[in-house]
């Protein structure tokens, strides 16, 4: 299993990024699949899953700025992160599941700072 996470950078409030995680190695169209996030001397924190059926799922500290999505023609899974906040800022992982827990990338770093 490889997951590999990009489209991370620097930006400022109320920019936008697009995180994208190209995942290999195990049956990419019939797996649930999450984004998680870990800011500095925090916990791993869940922030939205694409479950079987195309069910999407939120925390709502992202609900209504970010959306996931998937491309299973290419194995790709992302993240479109709209009026983003200081707050924001994290590692954001790519993970196996719809827990956001799972087997994970190594991360992209998103900066929200002025």
């Amino acid at each position: 299993v490889q997951l590999v996470e990009s489209g991370g950078g620097l930006v400022q409030p109320g920019g936008s990024l697009n995180l994208s995680c190209a995942a290999s190695g195990f049956d990419f169209s019939s797996s649930a699949m999450s984004w998680s996030r870990q800011a500095p001397g925090k916990e791993l924190e869940w922030v939205s899953s694409f479950l079987s059926g195309g069910l999407r799922l939120y925390t709502k500290d992202v609900k209504g700025r970010f959306t996931i999505s998937r491309d299973n023609a290419k194995n790709t899974l992302y993240l479109q992160m709209n009026n983003l906040k200081t707050e924001d800022t994290a590692v954001y992982y790519c993970t196996m599941g719809g827990t956001g827990y799972g087997q994970r990338g190594q991360g992209t770093q998103v900066t929200v700072s002025s």
